[in-house]
């Protein structure tokens, strides 16, 4: 079986460990006052990757939360990977520069298709795309537009200029607790020919168990966020299971 890896995520938000529901900026919960313990703690917990969103990035456009994520990439002795508001190739090397192991590439993919196909041919393995779906469409801007744009037309054209990872997002699953969207992340999978990460609704291990069951079909693996801070997943337990 090939490597099936839980990220645990760490959303940041006015420097706070916070989770969203659906991306609503309203409905936030903060977890914790210092996410460079959270990240910490995972790692201690046996995380071999840590997820960072900067929320603050999504919407701004630009990474804000950077100093505080070059804090974390240096703190701990696994590699990063970072989303939210990445939107020029200044903001790709800057991140890179600090330590983050991958970049993640949302809005960008969509609206700046020159500036991806550049990053990705500059870094490569280092950049992930991030696909955000609703009904099969991606969605941009922190999930505030929906664009004309089907997920797996944007996922072949990507994988064609280079791209090695997705990270498929639900949005009608995010932060529901629903489990994921299995058949979405295999059909992504086996149209780009490359490895899916599954994110939104792992909310129990046999969610876990589903997604790591297509390790093989190219699920890489599954952020796991809200269902860790309300404890309906350990970590460890997660970890023993995939």
């Amino acid at each position: 079986m090939s490597s099936f890896i839980v990220y645990p995520a760490i959303d940041i938000r006015g420097g706070k460990c916070v989770r969203l529901v659906q991306g609503d900026y309203n409905q936030e919960t903060v977890y914790n006052e210092s996410p460079l313990e959270v990240a910490k703690a995972w790692e201690a917990q046996g995380a071999k990757w840590i997820h960072l969103v900067d929320l603050d990035g999504a919407k701004a456009g630009y990474p804000v939360n950077d100093k505080l994520i070059g804090e974390i990439a240096q703190a701990v002795n696994v590699p990063v990977q970072v989303g939210g508001g990445i939107r020029t190739e200044q903001d790709v090397d800057h991140l890179l520069s600090l330590g983050v192991s991958r970049i993640i590439l949302g809005t960008a993919a969509i609206e700046n298709r020159e500036f991806v196909n550049k990053v990705l041919a500059k870094h490569g393995e280092k950049v992930a795309i991030g696909i955000d779906a609703r009904n099969g469409y991606v969605a941009t801007r922190g999930w505030l537009e929906t664009s004309e744009v089907k997920a797996e037309d944007l996922a072949k054209e990507l994988a064609a200029q280079g791209a090695k990872t997705f990270i498929f997002t639900d949005i009608s699953r995010d932060g529901m607790m629903g489990g994921p969207n299995v058949e979405a992340i295999l059909n992504l999978a086996k149209v780009s020919g490359q490895t899916v990460i599954a994110s939104g609704g792992v909310s129990q291990y046999s969610d876990l168990q589903k997604l790591a069951e297509h390790a093989l079909s190219g699920v890489g693996g599954a952020i796991v966020g809200k269902a860790l801070y309300t404890g309906s997943i350990k970590l460890e337990e997660a970890l023993s299971l995939v």
